[in-house]
């Protein structure tokens, strides 16, 4: 909070100093030809303008669910490409960071905003890290979107702790927090890449304070001008600055992403590589002296999946899922398709993925990771069906409480009733929320099994009937085989 304080008060009193001298916010010409890629022995502080409902000129956010389309996605998986090669010049990235979804809420139904995220999961898949206990570098670059101290939205579980190497981004920094995150980056002056991933208001932002506050006196770009735009703050060892810009001149396609071969091995239910013990466990009023809780929902379907595939070795947690992950990730509407023909979900939840999770130490001693991956999972789903996707964000997942909050958030008091739901969830607690769920019905003692720690494929399946009786089953899987997932990410 001092340093924030601090930056504040420098910022206001150059603001004051700069008042009727203005930097020059002139829109910079798309350059004719492209940039050479960055340099490695500079400080390259890199944007990404994520689209959002203000700035959607072409069509990459559904209007009614502010998530991204189809169109928007396949943008996202070809700029990864793009700025690996063309930016980085197929170097390693330094550091990601993203809007934090809750601290920008869209449409009547104030659906956080998801597509930042997206927007450069598929990048950091492209790029490598090594953590403590793992001798290979793994292809899972960590996405920081949590929240700074004092910058949690009203309504949102405040952490415990705070993640301050994983910050993300704020939508409005009316109070300098991104300005801070970026201003420590410039004035720890290693060279390195850092990669930024909000919509353009977040950015130009973010552009214009740093712009102020550092005295770079950078022509910078004074509109939105399309997502295919990327800028970066070049910083040489001698601290002069200078601003490239990029056109990815991308032109997607409207439907949703193919994967290139090789085509994805489906697995059988169960799944021979788990071998996850086939159940069926049910709670009937009066039956064994189990009793109907009074706000238990009626006629409601949720369908509980795991994350996507995230850790090579046992000490491997980085918040995100590995490369092979985003093959499940991007192929995971065409099985659910299949998989739940019968009852397709109407809407899907996750974890708020600005949650902290502790982890394995990366090289800069960084052992806390925003939990992303779940959310991330699930996204593609969601895109591809034009679904409403929404976040669990008033209680932590690691909280003592959290599976019988859980439990009560999704079976009772009426909200889902009805629904039929997609959650992805931290597979540990799924048995725990169930177990919750089953001892509120009282009567004869029943609880779930554990879920395997190699099992990333099987569904549980939570029904509530008209009355409110409970069954719980696995008998459904997604259909894809982990152990033949690729090892690298699929390339666009």
């Amino acid at each position: 909070m001092k340093k924030i304080s601090v930056l504040l008060s420098l910022f206001v009193a150059l603001s004051v100093t700069l008042a009727g001298c203005s930097s020059d916010t002139t829109p910079l010409p798309i350059p004719s030809s492209t940039p050479a890629p960055l340099s490695a022995i500079n400080l390259n502080l890199i944007f990404v303008v994520s689209p959002d409902l203000a700035n959607n000129t072409l069509g990459d956010v559904d209007p009614n669910t502010a998530n991204l389309t189809n169109q928007g996605l396949q943008r996202s998986l070809l700029m990864a490409t793009y700025l690996q090669k063309q930016v980085l010049g197929t170097k390693n990235v330094t550091g990601v960071y993203a809007l934090e979804p809750m601290t920008h809420l869209q449409t009547v139904n104030n659906y956080p905003d998801m597509a930042a995220l997206v927007s450069v999961q598929q990048f950091a898949m492209l790029n490598q890290i090594t953590l403590s206990g793992s001798s290979q570098p793994t292809n899972s670059y960590p996405l920081n979107a949590s929240y700074a101290s004092g910058a949690v939205p009203s309504g949102v579980a405040t952490p415990s702790p705070f993640c301050p190497n994983c910050q993300g981004l704020v939508y409005s920094d009316e109070k300098f927090y991104n300005l801070a995150l970026a201003t420590g980056i410039i004035e720890a002056n290693v060279p390195g890449f850092h990669v930024f991933s909000a919509p353009w208001k977040t950015i130009n932002t973010l552009l214009t304070n740093i712009n102020r506050i550092r005295g770079y006196n950078l022509s910078l770009p004074a509109t939105y001008v399309s997502p295919n735009q990327i800028y970066a703050i070049a910083i040489a060892p001698s601290g002069s600055a200078s601003l490239v810009t990029f056109d990815s001149k991308l032109n997607p396609s409207g439907n949703y992403p193919v994967l290139p071969a090789p085509p994805l091995v489906v697995a059988t239910c169960p799944n021979s590589t788990t071998t996850p013990k086939l159940f069926t466990i049910s709670k009937t009023g009066g039956v064994d002296g189990a009793i109907i809780p009074a706000n238990i929902n009626k006629n409601e379907t949720i369908y509980f999946i795991r994350h996507a595939e995230a850790h090579p070795t046992r000490s491997f947690e980085d918040g995100n899922y590995v490369a092979a992950g985003q093959w499940r990730a991007l192929g995971l509407p065409n099985a659910l398709q299949n998989a739940l023909r019968d009852n397709p979900p109407k809407q899907v939840y996750s974890i708020d993925p600005a949650q902290v999770i502790p982890g394995a130490p990366s090289a800069t001693g960084n052992s806390n990771w925003s939990y992303v991956r779940p959310s991330l999972t699930v996204a593609p789903y969601a895109i591809a069906n034009n679904l409403p996707y929404n976040l669990v964000a008033g209680f932590e997942l690691l909280a003592v409480e959290s599976p019988k909050r859980t439990s009560e958030f999704f079976f009772k008091n009426g909200t889902f009733s009805g629904q039929t739901v997609l959650v992805a969830w931290e597979h540990d607690h799924i048995p725990w929320i169930v177990d919750e769920l089953l001892s509120s019905y009282g009567g004869a003692l029943k609880s779930a099994p554990t879920w395997p720690g190699n099992d990333y494929d099987t569904i549980w399946t939570v029904k509530l009937d008209d009355k409110g009786n409970l069954t719980v089953n696995n008998a459904l899987c997604e259909g894809i085989d982990s152990t033949a997932l690729p090892a690298t990410a699929p390339l666009f």
